[in-house]
Protein backbone atom coordinates (compact mmCIF):
# COMPACT_ATOMS: atom_id res chain seq x y z
CA UNK A 1 0.00 0.00 0.00
CA UNK A 2 1.28 3.30 -1.03
CA UNK A 3 1.55 6.64 1.54
CA UNK A 4 0.14 9.88 -0.19
CA UNK A 5 3.00 12.45 -0.03
CA UNK A 6 2.32 14.06 3.06
CA UNK A 7 1.72 18.58 2.43
CA UNK A 8 3.60 21.19 3.83
CA UNK A 9 2.90 24.35 4.75
CA UNK A 10 -0.84 26.11 5.34
CA UNK A 11 -3.64 24.47 3.63
CA UNK A 12 -5.72 27.58 3.77
CA UNK A 13 -7.49 28.70 0.47
CA UNK A 14 -5.89 31.32 -1.33
CA UNK A 15 -7.43 35.09 -0.76
CA UNK A 16 -10.44 35.29 -3.55
CA UNK A 17 -10.14 37.37 -6.56
CA UNK A 18 -11.63 40.62 -7.09
CA UNK A 19 -14.39 38.93 -9.44
CA UNK A 20 -15.19 36.87 -6.69
CA UNK A 21 -15.42 39.40 -4.32
CA UNK A 22 -18.06 41.11 -6.67
CA UNK A 23 -19.94 38.16 -7.31
CA UNK A 24 -20.34 37.19 -3.86
CA UNK A 25 -21.29 40.75 -2.91
CA UNK A 26 -23.88 40.24 -6.23
CA UNK A 27 -25.12 37.50 -4.92
CA UNK A 28 -26.06 38.75 -1.08
CA UNK A 29 -27.68 41.86 -2.61
CA UNK A 30 -29.95 39.14 -4.75
CA UNK A 31 -30.83 36.91 -2.14
CA UNK A 32 -31.80 39.65 -0.08
CA UNK A 33 -33.99 41.16 -2.48
CA UNK A 34 -35.93 37.75 -3.20
CA UNK A 35 -36.27 37.03 0.45
CA UNK A 36 -37.86 40.86 0.52
CA UNK A 37 -40.02 40.18 -2.49
CA UNK A 38 -41.36 36.93 -1.20
CA UNK A 39 -42.02 38.25 2.58
CA UNK A 40 -44.14 41.08 0.36
CA UNK A 41 -46.13 38.65 -1.84
CA UNK A 42 -46.68 36.76 1.58
CA UNK A 43 -48.33 39.72 3.00
CA UNK A 44 -50.42 40.10 0.26
CA UNK A 45 -51.95 37.00 -0.10
CA UNK A 46 -52.59 37.17 3.91
CA UNK A 47 -54.42 40.84 3.20
CA UNK A 48 -56.31 39.93 0.44
CA UNK A 49 -58.30 37.12 2.37
CA UNK A 50 -59.54 39.08 5.02
CA UNK A 51 -61.69 41.14 2.52
CA UNK A 52 -65.71 40.49 2.62
CA UNK A 53 -67.40 41.64 -0.28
Amino acid sequence: MKQKPHKSGPSAKPAPTAREERLKAALKTNIARRKAQARARAEDCTDGNDKTT
